[in-house]
């Protein structure tokens, strides 16, 4: 079940992702909370960075810094994550995951489903139509990130 807290840090994640579009890089936000607490929120840098690994995810959890445990924390993603960023939430132990929206990219939600990962997924217009814009503008680049030809 989503809650308001749920939402409000979802629209954190897609105030990330709009931020990266506005850098020039790829939209796809995130935030890491525990119960009602933000602890971080990170944005795709690969282009910023130029580093090949920094995926939205991987961005905001670099950000929490070491933490004893994730086992009571929520993701919230503006996107489904790709199979890097779905092992590094399985590796971690995170249990829960609220992603806003699949239609542009599938990621891996039924992998995560599989191995007990709590997922919320919204359809959220705005994820999807800042996505849509950012693929239908820079192809070459989505696809890049993706690791797609």
């Amino acid at each position: 079940m989503l809650t308001d807290t749920d939402r409000q840090f979802l629209r954190i994640a897609y105030d990330e992702a709009l931020a990266g579009y506005n850098e020039g890089g790829c939209p796809i936000g995130s935030a890491l909370a525990r119960g009602d607490t933000l602890i971080a929120q990170g944005r795709n840098q690969r282009v910023q960075q130029g580093d090949p690994i920094a995926h939205g995810e991987m961005d905001c959890l670099r950000k929490a810094g070491r933490q004893r445990s994730y086992r009571d924390m929520t993701l919230y993603t503006s996107l489904s994550p790709c199979m890097m960023c779905t092992g590094t939430i399985i590796q971690f132990g995170i249990p829960r995951v609220v992603i806003g929206e699949n239609e542009t990219f599938e990621g891996n939600i039924p992998f995560l489903r599989d191995r007990g990962v709590e997922v919320h997924l919204l359809q959220d217009p705005d994820c999807i139509a800042l996505m849509q814009r950012f693929i239908r503008e820079k192809p070459e680049l989505w696809n890049e990130d993706i690791a797609e030809d």
